[in-house]
């Protein structure tokens, strides 16, 4: 099974209003929209670890003729965080995931180069509740030779 049969993703601006059916909305920046309240905004996690260096941000730029490298040396950057992609996709499970970012240019972001990479992983399976056993009942212990067998007060 891949992630494009089960795992539903969707990209939205900061600035876009929050609906029902966005289901985990996380953010992917590595700075925080500007002007944006954190009630306004409305995301379940703030996802920084998966945000594009600031080396790589910076050099980036929203500058479209920089696109595909800034795509290739993104993929790169993510393939080196394994633990928060698994975690991300065990939390949205079952959900639609909704990847927030800020940027303008709706074709050129980051989110995209997330979604794309994202869309590639192998689903987690939904964590399954453990169930605990049984709790072990004692055995009453062995009556005494000679003691009485009823309780305290009966007689």
């Amino acid at each position: 099974m891949t992630a494009q049969q089960h795992l539903r993703i969707r990209l939205k601006r900061a600035y876009t209003e929050p609906s029902r059916d966005d289901g985990y909305r996380v953010l992917v920046d590595g700075l925080w929209p500007r002007g944006i309240k954190k009630e306004t905004l409305q995301v379940e996690e703030w996802c920084r670890d998966l945000a594009p260096s600031g080396a790589l941000r910076r050099w980036f730029g929203h500058r479209p003729e920089h696109w595909a490298e800034f795509r290739e040396r993104y993929l790169a950057e993510l393939k080196q965080h394994p633990d928060e992609i698994r975690e991300l996709l065990e939390k949205s499970s079952g959900r639609t995931l909704t990847l927030v970012y800020g940027a303008r240019d709706e074709e050129h972001n980051n989110a995209v180069v997330l979604r794309e990479f994202l869309s590639k992983q192998p689903v987690p399976a939904p964590a399954k509740q453990k169930m605990s056993a049984p709790a072990k009942q004692k055995k009453p212990a062995p009556a005494k030779q000679g003691a009485p067998t009823h309780g305290p007060g009966k007689h």
